[in-house]
């Protein structure tokens, strides 16, 4: 697993902790990841060296006699697991993980999708996921239709998240889409909401006018390098009789057409300069989302202002 340009390895011992490493054995800099968990402890492949789950050397086949040094041999980062999703923090956590509050809801079914493999920068991904303006080229028929490319006025303003984080959301946007969800049998005007509140981390909310529920899409990013990621999401829609496989396989699609486009986009990294790119009325919460980039001092995937 590739995070921020360090090659890690994720395992998980019989109690179901998980433990996330820098992916080197200290022995002989072999891969961690290409060894195997034996008797709650990870192996490397190359000489059999164990560690425990402290990052401790506990066996040394080729010398089993002698003891081990008692403190931690490996690099260790800390981890947890929210949403189905292991989160991974190579320095000290400035906050906790990005709020969802939709996974606690009942009415809703959670299905993860992806990750999905793109050769794009994580910011350029956020933009293009809170974009309604290509819906009516990149996703005719399905998120937009030919005929309906106009996206009408909207506002952005500030909010602060569960955790205590500030940030920005839109409000106010409604758009008519020839098959909103699975469960569409023809066009339906929708009402969308996006917030963000981490830099590579954005949640969408989409409800029918007319139903009583609003479903929920996350995009959880990891940036493997400044111009590669992978992308996670999960959907939180309406308990529904198709599979969840049909519904990951409608997710699969949307994500099939964007993603030509993200990795043909230039600069690589996104440009946090106001006058870098030209831009339209629709674009306000991008605008938005750049000068919170900008803000929160963010120098990784982007070109600074």
């Amino acid at each position: 697993m590739r995070l921020l340009d360090e090659e890690l390895v994720l395992w998980r011992r019989a109690d179901g902790s998980v433990h996330v490493w820098d992916d080197r054995c200290p022995h002989r800099g072999a891969k961690l990841s290409l060894g195997r968990v034996v008797d709650d402890t990870l192996t490397c492949p190359y000489h059999g060296w164990r560690f425990d789950g402290e990052g401790r050397c506990v066996l040394k086949p080729a010398q089993p006699s002698t003891p081990c040094p008692p403190q931690p041999m490996v690099q260790m980062f800390r981890a947890q697991e929210r949403y189905g999703i292991v989160w991974v923090c190579l320095g000290k956590p400035a906050h906790d993980v990005v709020p969802y509050p939709e996974f606690a809801d009942t009415r809703l079914r959670h299905i993860q999708a992806g990750p999905y493999a793109v050769n794009a920068c994580a910011p350029r991904v956020v933009e293009n996921f809170i974009d309604m303006a290509h819906f009516s080229f990149v996703h005719e028929g399905i998120l937009g239709a030919a005929g309906d490319t106009e996206v009408p006025p909207y506002d952005v303003e500030a909010f602060v998240d569960d955790s205590g984080e500030a940030g920005v959301r839109a409000v106010g946007m409604r758009v008519s889409q020839p098959r909103a969800n699975l469960q569409a049998e023809g066009a339906s005007d929708v009402v969308y909401g996006y917030r963000i509140s981490r830099p590579l981390s954005a949640i969408l909310t989409k409800q029918v006018v007319g139903t009583e529920v609003a479903e929920a899409i996350t995009l959880f990013i990891q940036p493997m390098t400044e111009t590669e990621c992978q992308v996670w999401m999960i959907f939180s829609g309406i308990r529904s009789p198709e599979p969840d496989e049909a519904v990951r396989d409608f997710q699969d699609t949307v994500f099939a057409q964007d993603r030509p486009i993200l990795e043909s986009q230039r600069p690589k990294r996104l440009p946090l300069d106001a006058r870098a790119e030209q831009a339209q009325r629709a674009d306000l919460l991008a605008a938005h989302y750049r000068k919170f980039l900008r803000e929160r001092g963010l120098v990784y995937g982007v070109i600074p202002a």
